[in-house]
């Protein structure tokens, strides 16, 4: 039996009805709901504020105009233009003036979300109240992208945000322009419809330094665009610890290398910064050792010898130095034991007196309150802000969301004569002169016209020329590679279909899009690699998921091997997540089983030749696949333009020119070992450092030398023909590298780069490499920490690791 319960309630309405003498009304017209009280959404102000897990922001509708070309102005920039010990004249007036607040005021930075309403909006009242209570000197982006309505900013909001905080800054309390600073370190990435350079890792990729430059200048330009002036950026750390979250951000594991890269790198940022108001100011970080954590997770102590910091880890910053950075970052948590955020040794000594560093010193996040915070080195956040401008020359504390405490108490601390004023006024100093040195008395606003050339089409094609240079083909059994565009090559992979995942942290927020926003965010800036094969193919590509970026898979296994049994070729495509800092920590290189067990199983079950794609942030192991894969190309982390590059190179259009910037190790146990482990060291990775190869034969004449002796004083001259067998021109990177074979107490690299240089050789041409190698280059930092020079028989190696390497020889005399 059944009851339709609609029906029994009407039936029984009927039937109560029919029962009752009285006619009832069915009219409610008069009823008045009962009062339940209910809690609104949040309001402070009068203003409703969001949700408290706002996690999908609004998309920013604004778009730049996007001029396909532009021209910007040209000022000499051979000469050396940086901090000197010098304050002008107008500088010292203007600080002479200030109050004992104000000084201090210059040197605290707040994170730009203070400034943001709990409705997603700018806060005017909370920029007056930091003017006017604490004499904010800056500002920083903080990069979690979970404080405003926006997701992303476009340039124009960005340039209303910052304009709004100049208006206030110069019109209340000390009237002083506050520099504005965010983490433009891969392109203006924290800006909508800005171009997202490749990583650090593919620049330095190139072994060509005008790609740094480059995508320096590109940066500037459209972070001041935006109305901020300062990048926290190039980083100079090397990538010694292959499970390090931030090796992407990085310009490898060489010094020599590294060194180039952030010299031109600075270059790009600032140019004549101080007549050039389309540059920043650069801040090269992280000072120092920071690249080295002793169980691989970031932010963990560092345990450097002195001798092996000065002289592997200290040249990049030199170079920096040397190139006119105007500031450096302190960085995060301790080295050799003591916090680097309370070391004289480290941030005066080292910093100041032996690397003659001249500019402002800004802390990373929070430092000096990590003291009491988290790294129980001081009582409160009094006592760190004593021990920080004490024992080291620090001169702007970064401070986290909501902090205010660093004005009153270094105040106080001065009052109680615990601090010199003196002291305030030498950081105060630096900070007004690079406030001056980038025009920001002149107009501290942003210029519209540099809006307008965001996203401009001549900067993605210069992203995209670096993707070409830096792709690494790192195998390519019987030619597999290049694609021809009639085979049916199968694609797999979740970054094969993804702009995000081929781009890495740092773009859009420190961490790359959330899962929410997905490719969405990008609004179209940005490309796949699925649609750099429709372009390149004229055809849709022949593509499936298979497993997610972490390896799981999303379909049916079976379905994908028998694709690949199908197909010509197959490729895979290897990623990790968009995450970098603490959140990208890893414990093991290992891939995901699931992923490891689909390739071998394609590889066993099928006889399709198999090409691993890897485009990730570390080098994860591949164990038995390395062996399975035909070919194996390295493109790390290529951007959001990195799609189309990839697809020209897989399919020939451009032969492959990268060289690996870094070792890739087999196993874990391998991952803190370079290439310049001492001569008896094992060193048997995956693949070496400097190794890749075109898809052309290019064979190298015997090294000549202008000497079999090398002395100080007396350079020698290095000089190599290359020959071009192929059909397609060929980027080719020449790199020089010494081996001392014998070194009196101090065991010797088993090999050290010297000079690198690249020229583009013509099909059947030949071109010629110079190199220049002197005595004093042979110097090494010994315990004492004195440079010496032991005699000894040197090979000089061209192109070591691989297979068209030639070798000669000289001897090393002291004198």
């Amino acid at each position: 039996m059944k009851i339709n319960l609609l029906n029994h309630l009407i039936s029984s309405l009927i039937i109560a009805d029919v029962g009752v003498d009285s006619v009832y009304s069915l009219s409610v017209s008069n009823a008045q709901p009962p009062s339940i009280p209910a809690t609104g959404p949040r309001t402070v102000g009068g203003r409703v504020c969001l949700p408290d897990k706002f996690l999908l922001q609004d998309f920013d509708p604004m778009r730049p105009i996007s001029v396909p070309t532009y021209d910007l102005p040209k000022f000499d920039e051979s000469k050396y233009v940086g901090p000197t010990d010098e304050i002008d004249q107008d500088v010292k007036d203007l600080l002479e003036s200030l109050t004992l607040e104000q000084k201090v005021g210059q040197m605290a930075q707040y994170p730009h979300s203070t400034f943001i309403g709990c409705d997603g909006l700018i806060n005017t009242t909370a920029i007056e109240l930091y003017v006017d209570t604490y004499g904010m000197g800056s500002v920083l982006t903080v990069a979690g992208g979970v404080f405003s309505r926006w997701a992303y900013w476009s340039p124009q909001r960005y340039a209303n945000f910052t304009n709004t905080i100049q208006q206030i800054a110069i019109s209340r309390g000390p009237k002083i322009p506050i520099i504005y600073g965010i983490d433009s370190v891969r392109g203006a990435a924290l800006i909508k419809s800005a171009v997202i350079m490749p990583s650090g890792y593919n620049v330095a990729a190139t072994f060509d330094p005008t790609h740094a430059y480059t995508a320096g200048k590109i940066t500037a330009k459209d972070t001041r665009a935006a109305g901020a002036h300062w990048t926290f950026g190039p980083l100079a750390d090397l990538n010694s610890e292959k499970l390090w979250s931030r090796n992407f951000e990085n310009f490898g594991e060489d010094p020599y290398l590294n060194g180039e890269m952030v010299y031109h790198s600075v270059k790009g940022y600032q140019g004549d910064y101080k007549k050039d108001r389309t540059r920043i100011a650069a801040c090269v970080k992280h000072f120092i050792g920071y690249g080295y954590p002793h169980n691989g997770h970031d932010q963990e102590p560092r345990y450097i010898p002195m001798n092996r910091l000065m002289e592997y880890f200290a040249p990049p910053f030199q170079k920096a130095f040397d190139a006119g950075s105007a500031t450096v970052m302190e960085t995060y948590g301790s080295l050799n034991g003591e916090d680097m955020i309370a070391s004289k040794l480290f941030l005066r000594e080292l910093l100041r007196k032996t690397m003659e560093f001249k500019g402002m010193m800004v802390t990373d996040f929070d430092e000096i309150n990590s003291q009491y915070l988290k790294h129980h080195t001081a009582f409160n956040a009094t006592d760190a802000s004593f021990i920080s401008l004490n024992y080291t020359s620090v001169d702007m504390s970064m401070i986290r969301n909501g902090g205010s405490l660093f004005v009153p108490e270094v105040v106080q601390l001065v009052k109680a004569g615990k601090i010199p004023v003196g002291r305030i006024e030498e950081s105060a100093g630096r900070i007004l002169q690079l406030k001056k040195d980038l025009g920001l008395f002149e107009n501290p606003f942003s210029d519209p016209a540099l809006i307008d050339t965001v996203g401009s089409a001549q900067d993605v094609e210069a992203a995209r020329n670096t993707v070409r240079e830096s792709i690494v083909l790192l195998k390519n059994e019987n030619d597999v590679l290049p694609f021809k565009p009639e085979e049916n090559v199968l694609f797999v992979g979740a970054n094969i279909n993804s702009t995000r995942y081929i781009s890495g942290g740092w773009q859009v927020t420190a961490q790359g899009p959330s899962d929410a926003q997905g490719d969405l965010v990008y609004d179209g800036y940005g490309d796949t690699i699925l649609l750099g094969l429709q372009k390149v193919t004229g055809k849709p590509a022949n593509w499936i998921q298979g497993y997610n970026i972490t390896g799981y898979a999303v379909d049916d296994l079976n379905e994908v091997v028998r694709l690949a049994r199908l197909a010509d070729k197959v490729v895979f495509g290897f990623g990790e997540r968009t995450l970098t800092e603490i959140p990208g920590d890893i414990n093991t290189l290992d891939l995901n089983k699931e992923q490891y067990n689909l390739i071998e199983r394609v590889a066993v079950e099928t006889s399709t030749p198999i090409t691993l794609l890897l485009l990730q942030n570390r080098p994860f192991s591949l164990g038995k696949l390395s062996k399975y894969a035909s070919a194996i190309v390295n493109g790390m982390l290529p951007g959001p333009y990195g799609g189309l590059p990839v697809a020209e190179v897989l399919y020939g259009k451009y032969s492959p020119a990268g060289r690996m910037p870094y070792t890739y190790p087999k196993r874990d146990y391998q991952s803190f070992v370079t290439y310049y482990t001492t001569i008896w060291n094992e060193y048997d990775p995956e693949f070496a450092f400097g190794v890749g190869m075109g898809y052309n034969n290019i064979t190298y004449s015997n090294i000549t030398l202008s000497s079999a002796e090398l002395r100080p004083g007396k350079p020698v001259s290095v000089s190599i023909t290359a020959t071009n067998n192929g059909k397609l021109p060929q980027s080719e990177p020449a790199i020089m590298y010494t081996t001392q074979k014998i070194r009196r107490r101090y065991s010797p690299e088993r090999l050290r780069v010297r000079s690198f240089d690249k020229k583009v050789i013509a099909p059947g041409a030949s071109v010629e490499f110079n190199f220049t190698l002197t005595a004093e280059e042979m110097m090494f930092w010994s315990v004492e920490l004195e440079k010496e020079l032991e005699e000894g028989p040197v090979d000089i190696t061209i192109n070591a690791g691989n297979a068209n390497a030639k070798v000669a020889s000289l001897y090393l005399y002291e004198d």
